[in-house]
């Protein structure tokens, strides 16, 4: 199962990457066109504008699986497995009624919008709400894995914090910890 979300994670970075490739020619583009050639690519900032939505979605989705997000797990690390394991549960229980939330507004607002056409390029507004259902859904299957992997005992306890440090945090513990090297050097060449 994870060699297949593993797999489905770098097809949506490939998207994102294809998706960034195309807003730059578009917009890169449309600019040298408009100020060169008093022209322009009429769907430009339309597409481009889905395009980004589109991968703050998916991208979302990749940092939800690599437990990317940023959170505070100051309280949480002090607390025994059994905390930790209820504070994941209660979370992830939170998380998983945001994303059906999610999931039913984005439903709604596509079923909605369907006969809504887009001004420039013509196509179905649904388009733009079709990112948040398929965030939704691939979001509650992480989430609902995570809490199998709970349930079932597969998850090890330095993974009961599903929170990584933000890469500043790293950098000053790594700098505080080097200063503390170089102060307790010190005292011992004095001797």
């Amino acid at each position: 199962m994870n060699r297949w979300i593993d797999r489905c994670c770098t097809a949506i970075e490939a998207a994102i990457a294809a998706a960034l490739a195309v807003m730059v020619v578009l917009v890169f583009g449309n600019v040298v066109l408009r100020y060169g050639f008093n022209s322009g690519i009429t769907v430009s900032e339309e597409v481009s504008r889905w395009l980004f939505i589109w991968m703050t979605f998916l991208g979302a989705v990749v940092a939800l699986k690599d437990h990317g997000h940023l959170g505070v797990d100051m309280v949480v690390q002090k607390l025994p497995p059994i905390g930790k394991k209820i504070c994941l549960a209660v979370g992830h229980a939170v998380m998983l009624y945001i994303v059906w939330l999610l999931f039913q507004g984005s439903l709604a607002q596509a079923r909605i919008n369907w006969d809504v056409t887009a001004p420039v390029t013509g196509a179905s507004m649904a388009v733009v709400y079709a990112s948040g259902l398929v965030f939704s859904v691939l979001a509650g299957f992480i989430l609902a894995l995570d809490l199998l992997r709970l349930f079932t005992g597969r998850l090890a306890e330095a993974e009961l914090v599903m929170v990584q440090e933000s890469e500043e945090a790293v950098q000053l513990q790594q700098i505080l910890g080097a200063q503390g090297d170089v102060a307790g050097a010190e005292p011992g060449a004095r001797k």
